[in-house]
């Protein structure tokens, strides 16, 4: 049988965090730094609240990772400059009995001048080789934040991601679809043309699906709706629901926080990138009561049966992503 990666809804052993550490992605001051610590420590104490997690934690933040995770939460050392755990670590998959683990390569999301990478792009390997899981490696640059599945082969994938210049020059959509075939059992691919606006700033991914769309538990796709036409996104959504509508998927909209802009310019403020966990779903939250109280409702109807909770992202999203980006599921084999 060949490798699949299971929908994420599907059950697992554990998840995998990385613990921040010194370094343009969590801050030049103090108080940006505490607000980054604090921001990953939350989510990782209430994604321990439903299964085990695992933290990749640098040497020199052991102590402070200890202090603020408690003994409930396990620590690996190794050394870490990136600690978006879903884009750094490997891609986890199936077959059967056996656990693999596809070791994407790490470039820095495009070799983006302020990205490091050096001690993250070997972050795939170490944690293959900590899960037990037999290492698929790959010579696609992706990251896990770019791909989406629905357990069944069919994937979502974005132009500017995986076909993008600073990626993969040389490679045909054809080639990298033959790539994910072998690596995570994909039969259909689904290219979505771009992400979200935010997303193409010097911080960003060029366009990472995971805080587009995803696929829901009860059937269709979870599609980012931003419904303010003073958005640049707005216009973004209406295409991506035509596009998803023309090969025969239900949209489901996931519509967005009110909150337009940072001091940044356009926030990409998104639920889509919840991140769903044995028995729960854990959602990005803004700050803004009625709207994320309206996501909730929409994903408890997305993923029956999980029990819903918000954990504040702003300070994730400063830093360039949200929940689903540092977080990643290691799937449960049969037995």
């Amino acid at each position: 049988m060949p490798w699949l990666m299971p929908a994420e809804s599907a059950p697992h052993s554990r998840t995998w965090m990385v613990f921040p550490c010194a370094g343009p992605t969590l801050g030049s001051s103090e108080a940006e730094r505490a607000a980054g610590y604090g921001a990953w420590v939350s989510v990782a104490r209430v994604v321990a609240e439903f299964e085990p997690v695992t933290m990749v934690v640098d040497p020199s933040e052991t102590a402070r990772a200890r202090d603020m995770l408690g003994s409930d939460i396990e620590l690996l050392e190794a050394p870490v400059d990136e600690f978006w755990a879903r884009d750094v670590g490997p891609t986890f998959v199936v077959d059967g009995p056996r656990l693999g683990a596809v070791d994407w390569v790490f470039n820095g999301w495009g070799a983006n001048e302020w990205a490091q990478w050096d001690k993250s792009a070997v972050l795939g390997r170490l944690i293959a080789e900590a899960a037990g899981a037999e290492l698929i490696s790959s010579d696609l640059v992706n990251e896990g934040g770019g791909i989406h599945v629905d357990g069944g082969g069919t994937v979502l994938l974005t132009e500017t991601v995986q076909l993008g210049q600073r990626r993969n020059p040389a490679w045909t959509p054809q080639r990298v679809e033959s790539e994910l075939a072998r690596t995570i059992g994909a039969t259909r691919a689904i290219w979505l043309p771009r992400g979200l606006t935010r997303d193409y700033d010097d911080f960003g991914t060029s366009g990472h699906v995971d805080i587009v769309a995803c696929f829901a538990d009860a059937g269709g796709v979870l599609l980012h709706s931003q419904e303010n036409p003073e958005h640049p996104d707005y216009e973004v959504s209406l295409d991506l629901v035509e596009l998803l509508k023309s090969v025969g998927l239900d949209v489901i909209p996931l519509p967005a926080p009110a909150t337009l802009s940072d001091v940044h310019g356009f926030v990409d403020y998104s639920y889509v990138n919840h991140y769903v966990v044995n028995g729960g779903v854990i959602a990005c939250g803004f700050g803004e009561d009625a709207a994320d109280a309206r996501a909730r409702e929409i994903l408890a109807a997305a993923y029956p049966g999980r029990d819903v909770v918000t954990v504040d992202a702003r300070e994730i999203f400063a830093r360039g992503g949200g929940i689903h980006c540092i977080t990643q599921q290691q799937p449960a084999v049969s037995a």
